[in-house]
């Protein structure tokens, strides 16, 4: 079955024997996981849940290496429960059902309980989780879910509800430090003390760790397998290789981007630049970069800065024209522009208080003047009466164009930084024609803010023409 593991004694033997460093020194007991004491200190809820036979059902969120998988096993193997794994990346519904039928048997015929770990259960889509409540609710399974992206984005509520969300933590340089010396000394399944590491080179490996257990064995065990005797410069070397394997199953995904964006949002051009370089390095999808940058150009700068925007999706269309590495190059120049734009959240405020509005029940219908008129009864039904802009002074005129019950609402209200305090001064005199204040914009801030390319207007024969087509 597509994804399915059985893991008993002589299994387990067979697999250490070929295994990779990192999932021979994988813990065998709750004494020897290092890190996660919130979880894992006396009563704490997963040492209750591996320790006992409660059927209870737990998503581990954290990090990648910091132990979900080891902590899944543990859960199985320590009550003698029947372990079932899935990986969402290969797996379907189908799989789904055919475990959930092999574990209700089990459970009817011998009262064995099943654990079925489900790896990177973010990947499910809504039906391959929906498959999963059924199960869940009526306890047929112990649901154990892994998953390295923030659930309440990407886990549907009926899950999370029915089940205990556990955070993990990245480990400490002492907990890496800890896993490292004991792959040194262990004779079964670590090195046995035939290899040595130097004390800068153990250093230099736990920062490279970045609280990640499994990156820090995989390191290791790349330069080990060049030399028992593991220097500074052959680490480097070794790890080039190691870190690539590894940093592309997207370690530290959210954390980093939320950095990312962060750094943008904070005006901190080499911070920013760390973090994209840091994401490229790793081989984060360049396209997901793209879009973050579009989106901040309008949440974080908007029209502070309007060309952000155009710089954001330039790149973006550069990285589809030419491609990685070179639109790193575009990519980084959009990170510099956004970084160094004035800031403004106006557009982000405006937007969410118009949608508060409407989803407060705030809509009202739209003014007679200002309904579709071209066809025959119209002008019977009331709608008529709409003054054409084009036909006063300024291009503006005194006239309701919200509904009633949101008129005189101000959802936009621009910042005084950068393109928007311009921007500010054209809004202020439009609200004052438009209320009746004022009879025409005033010239100062009519010719403030301008399209950079102006548009050759329609003659007013045009205008006209087009209006009683309209009518």
């Amino acid at each position: 079955m597509t994804g399915e593991t059985l893991f008993d004694a002589g299994e387990r033997a067979a697999t250490e024997r070929v295994a990779p460093l990192a999932v021979r020194m994988r813990p065998r007991t709750l004494d020897e996981v290092v890190g996660q004491q919130h979880l894992l200190g006396p009563n704490a809820p997963l040492r209750r849940l591996v320790e006992g036979d409660a059927p209870l059902s737990v998503i581990l969120w954290g990090p990648s290496g910091t132990g979900k998988t080891t902590l899944a096993m543990l859960i199985a193997t320590t009550s003698s429960r029947r372990f079932r794994e899935l990986s969402a990346v290969t797996a379907g519904v189908k799989d789904v059902r055919l475990v959930v039928d092999e574990a209700k048997r089990a459970l009817g015929e011998t009262g064995a309980q099943t654990v079925l770990f489900v790896d990177e259960v973010h990947r499910f889509s809504k039906t391959q989780q929906d498959a999963l409540l059924p199960s869940v609710e009526n306890r047929w399974v112990t649901l154990v879910a892994a998953t390295t992206e923030n659930p309440f984005f990407s886990i549907i509520s009926p899950l999370l509800s029915r089940s205990l969300l556990l955070t993990l933590e990245p480990l400490t340089d002492d907990d890496i430090r800890v896993l490292v010396r004991r792959a040194l000394d262990d004779p079964d399944r670590g090195y046995g003390g035939t290899v040595t590491l130097d004390p800068d080179a153990e250093d230099h490996l736990v920062r490279l760790a970045g609280g990640d257990a499994r990156r820090s064995l995989t390191a290791l065990e790349a330069a080990a397998g060049a030399s028992d005797h593991v220097t500074l410069e052959l680490l480097e070397q070794a790890v080039d290789k190691a870190a690539v394997r590894y940093d592309r199953d997207g370690d530290q995904h959210y954390d980093v981007i939320s950095g990312f964006i962060k750094s943008i949002r904070g005006s901190d051009v080499d911070a920013a630049l760390h973090y994209f370089a840091r994401m490229v390095e790793a081989g984060e999808d360049p396209r997901f970069i793209a879009r973050r940058l579009v989106i901040s150009a309008s949440e974080d700068i908007g029209m502070a800065d309007p060309s952000s925007l155009q710089a954001a999706v330039a790149a973006a269309q550069a990285l589809e024209l030419i491609g990685m590495p070179e639109a790193r190059i575009n990519l980084a120049q959009a990170v510099i522009h956004l970084s160094l734009a004035p800031k403004s959240n106006a557009v982000l405020a405006a937007v969410d208080t118009a949608l508060t509005d409407i989803r407060a029940g705030r809509t009202g219908t739209v003014p007679p003047y200002l309904r579709d008129a071209h066809y025959p009864g119209a002008k019977k039904l009331g709608h008529s009466g709409y003054r054409y802009p084009h036909d006063f002074p300024g291009r503006v005129v005194a006239q309701q164009y919200a509904p009633d019950p949101v008129a005189g609402r101000e959802y936009y209200s621009p910042s005084d930084l950068g393109v928007e305090r311009v921007v500010g001064e054209r809004l202020a005199g439009l609200r004052e024609v438009l209320r009746g204040d004022r009879t025409v914009v005033p010239e100062d801030a009519a010719s403030g803010f301008r399209p950079r390319c102006k548009p050759v207007p329609p003659t007013p024969e045009e205008l006209r023409s087009l209006d009683k087509e309209q009518q």
